[in-house]
Formats: structure tokens, C-alpha cells, sequence
């Protein structure tokens, strides 16, 4: 039993040392990526066709010219690299409260999401936090960290002597032990990177960034998920409030500075 527990420690403490450094998010902080993003992006445009064969695009013309407004006019912000990208958005027609982007360039918002973003600036607090998972490589990051924990659960299986009803025992253990302790932490971290990277994107794009705070009100209005947070791959609406809340001071003084030069956005 003791020599199964250091075989996974083994293998995932050499998992962990190549995670360090490999790179960094916008924010700095460090993350750990194998996959080539022109992989992610084929995976992406993959997805993202089939989701448009599943679901219809929504037939409402003035609908999908707002919510294609909100995105250009975040996407004109974003750093070159990802502004001059040919980015393709679809309103799909679905109640669900809801809205996405893909590697590849890939967003899609439901029409659900429009009944809780009550205006302009709440839809462009979700699209740009969609817009951030991409460009932080969040996608990528998720599925390395999947992967290289997998490979180590399997690696110390491997090395961990003859099957027995102890040894599965205790590596379903270490299976969720992984799932709880790794994998699910880092889906809240990059939610919450996403959450703040957005917040500058619609700041610096004219939408008011007060609005990020009222969506995730009118959010919680509609009922908090009962998932504890530390099962959960999102943070409770309440924290976010608090860290967008933080986050103010930096971003309304360049909101307000475009509002004085009539430079705000103007979707609807």
C-alpha cells in the first residue's frame, strides 16, 4: 500500500515540475499547455460545426445584429494577434442561459442569455469573458491538465504491483482526490481570470463595466447552482461579485474617460 501511494506521488510530483513555467496566461500566471493551439483550433472549428447542425441559428435579425455589434466591437480590442483573427459568432436559438467561444475564433451565445443580459453592456460582460477563456488559452490549459493527470493515475497504477480489490480501491480514491484537487480548482481559476480579463475588454471597448456586477445580480436572481463551490468548476455568483466589485476602480476610469469623448459603445 505504501509503495502504490509514493508510485502516484512520484509520477504526479514529475507532472507538476513540467507544469511550472511553461508559460503564462495575460495575468502572469503561470500555466501549462501540450498541445499545439493549431490543434486546439482544429478541435474547436470541429465543435463548433457540429453545435451548428444541432441547434438553429436564431431567425431574428435585429437579435443577431446586436449580439454580432457587442462582439465586433470587443474583438476591436483585443490584442492583434487575436483582433485580426476571422472570428465567426452565431446566436443560436436555445432558452439556455448561456454563451461560448472555442479555439479557432468560435462564439456562440443563446438566445436564454438575452432574458437575463437585460442591455448592452451585460451581454458584452459574458462575450468578453467568453473572448478571454480563448485568448488565455484556457482550453488548452484544461486539457493538458486532464491529460497529465490521467497519465500519472495511469503510470502509478502501472507500477503499483498486481491487481487487487485494495489497489482499484485506492486508486478510485486518488481519481477523485485529483478530480476535487486539481482538475476542478483550475476550471475556477480560469473562470475567474476570465471573469477580471473581461471586465478590461468591455472597459476599454466602451461598455460600462458596473454592468458585469448587475448581470451576475440578475444571475443569482435566477437561482444559485446548489454544487458547493469546491465541487464545482465555477466560482458562487456571490465571489464573482465580490472580485468584479474589487476590480472596479481599475476599469471604470477608462470607461468613463470614452464616455467623455462620445467614444462609448452603442450596440442598442
Amino acid at each position: 500500500m505504501v509503495f502504490i501511494k509514493v508510485s502516484f506521488k512520484a509520477a504526479l510530483a514529475a507532472v507538476l515540475v513540467v507544469m511550472v513555467g511553461c508559460s503564462s496566461s495575460p495575468t502572469g500566471r503561470k500555466q501549462f499547455t501540450v498541445l499545439p493551439d493549431s490543434q486546439m483550433n482544429e478541435m474547436g472549428i470541429q465543435s463548433f460545426t457540429e453545435m451548428k447542425k444541432e441547434t438553429p441559428a436564431s431567425s431574428d435579425a435585429k437579435l443577431r445584429e446586436q449580439v454580432q455589434c457587442v462582439a465586433d466591437t470587443l474583438i476591436a480590442v483585443l490584442p492583434d494577434k487575436y483582433r485580426n483573427q476571422d472570428w465567426e459568432v452565431v446566436l443560436f436559438n436555445d432558452e439556455q442561459v448561456n454563451a461560448f467561444a472555442l479555439p479557432g475564433y468560435k462564439v456562440g451565445v443563446y438566445t436564454g442569455l438575452l432574458k437575463v443580459a437585460d442591455n448592452q453592456s451585460q451581454l458584452a460582460a459574458v462575450v468578453g469573458h467568453e473572448l478571454a477563456h480563448v485568448i488565455a488559452r484556457h482550453g488548452n490549459e484544461r486539457v493538458s491538465t486532464q491529460l497529465a493527470t490521467s497519465q500519472a493515475l495511469a503510470l502509478g497504477y502501472q507500477l503499483s504491483g498486481e491487481e487487487s480489490p485494495e489497489k482499484i480501491a485506492i486508486f478510485q480514491a486518488l481519481g477523485l482526490g485529483a478530480q476535487v484537487g486539481i482538475i476542478l480548482p483550475f476550471s475556477r481559476s480560469h473562470e475567474s481570470e476570465a471573469d477580471l480579463l473581461g471586465l478590461e475588454y468591455m472597459a476599454e471597448a466602451g461598455f460600462d463595466p458596473r454592468e458585469s456586477v448587475q448581470l451576475w445580480r440578475n444571475m443569482s436572481a435566477g437561482g444559485e447552482s446548489k454544487t458547493p463551490e469546491l465541487l464545482s468548476t465555477h466560482p458562487s455568483n456571490s465571489n464573482r461579485i465580490k472580485n468584479l466589485q474589487a476590480n472596479l476602480p481599475k476599469n471604470l476610469p477608462i470607461y468613463e474617460a470614452l464616455v467623455a469623448q462620445n467614444k462609448e459603445a452603442k450596440c442598442y
